[in-house]
């Protein structure tokens, strides 16, 4: 098939885009490279069946394609919230852009969603048929409400229109090709254990995340897309874990001399996070299977092999710095 993946140079994304080259589709990688890299892509620039396009979403775009994955908008805090007009238009406009493609073209388009449509959840652990507790002016719900809007919108377009939509809420994932200064809480730890600087731990570390290691997490994308059912459906590690555990896991693995120090909570930061995964299991036949440790070790791998060789030149502030985008 003619596949579009946007965002596609992003962690995700370009992770997705290696399966479905593996699979022998032929692929366009749609990404304005805000938080995407071309070196994520770098191994299919010049295969015949790869198409590499900067543009940006909130502007429509022409193509002939079978399916869409839209994945495109940044995902962390750090990045959503550096420009937050354009995150939440990302959200509206790239969304409504996508799915008129998919209404023109007659595409199956799949919408990348997220846990944080659940907001600080007051229900545990969280399942679709629930509708979140979001804060609608907060420092997050450029991000969070922009992804309700997108999946109004996603179910709008198949009930009026009737385009063929699937809906993934994706919750916390983490593997090799996450930026060093996306904010996330697996890059931060093993950045700071790496660079041998304090472990910093946000409100008591008593918080809870599940994780879900990218290869796990594209295959569910994968299954949802060429399945019957629309969704939506959490994709998701049900294993939940503390904070501080995962710090004290990160510390063990890469540097257990490094300290945990521990600043104030953000505004809006969930207390727990969980995905119920009953619908993937039953209409996908999809559960997550690389444990935490298996996970953390490739990841950690990753990030040693991209920070080591600049690490006795640039302090881990620099290399910060040097990696944050410029507001345009």
């Amino acid at each position: 098939m003619r596949i579009l993946v946007t965002g596609g140079a992003g962690f995700i994304g370009s992770h997705l885009v290696d399966r479905l080259m593996t699979a022998g589709h032929e692929v366009i990688c749609v990404d304005n490279f805000y938080t995407g890299r071309k070196q994520n892509v770098l191994k299919w620039l010049h295969h015949p069946d790869f198409e590499l396009i900067r543009h940006d979403i909130t502007e429509p775009i022409r193509l002939e394609v079978d399916q869409i994955y839209h994945l495109a908008c940044p995902a962390s805090p750090v990045h959503y919230q550096y420009n937050p007009v354009k995150t939440i238009k990302t959200n509206v406009l790239g969304t409504l852009n996508m799915l008129g493609l998919a209404k023109r073209v007659k595409a199956r388009f799949l919408l990348a969603s997220t846990s944080e449509v659940y907001g600080d959840p007051q229900v545990h652990p969280q399942s679709e048929d629930y509708w979140g507790n979001v804060n609608t002016i907060g420092i997050r719900s450029c991000y969070d409400e922009g992804k309700r809007v997108a999946e109004t919108l996603a179910f709008d377009y198949h009930r009026q229109n009737n385009v063929d939509i699937r809906v993934a809420r994706i919750f916390n994932t983490y593997g090799p090709r996450m930026l060093e200064n996306d904010g996330r809480v697996v890059s931060n730890f093993v950045v700071q254990s790496l660079q041998g600087i304090p472990l910093t731990i946000y409100g008591d570390g008593s918080q809870t995340r599940s994780f879900c290691y990218v290869s796990d997490l594209v295959e569910g994308l994968i299954r949802l897309m060429n399945g019957d059912y629309i969704g939506p459906v959490n994709l998701g590690n049900p294993d939940e874990y503390t904070i501080l555990q995962l710090a004290q896991t990160v510390q063990t693995m890469v540097n257990p001399g490094v300290d945990l120090i521990y600043k104030p909570l953000p505004q809006d930061d969930p207390q727990r996070r969980k995905p119920d995964i009953t619908r993937a299991k039953t209409f996908l036949q999809w559960s997550p299977t690389i444990p935490l440790q298996e996970g953390l070790a490739l990841t950690i791998d990753d990030f040693r092999q991209r920070l080591e060789p600049t690490s006795q030149k640039q302090s881990p502030e620099a290399l910060v710095e040097r990696a944050t985008p410029s507001r345009s």
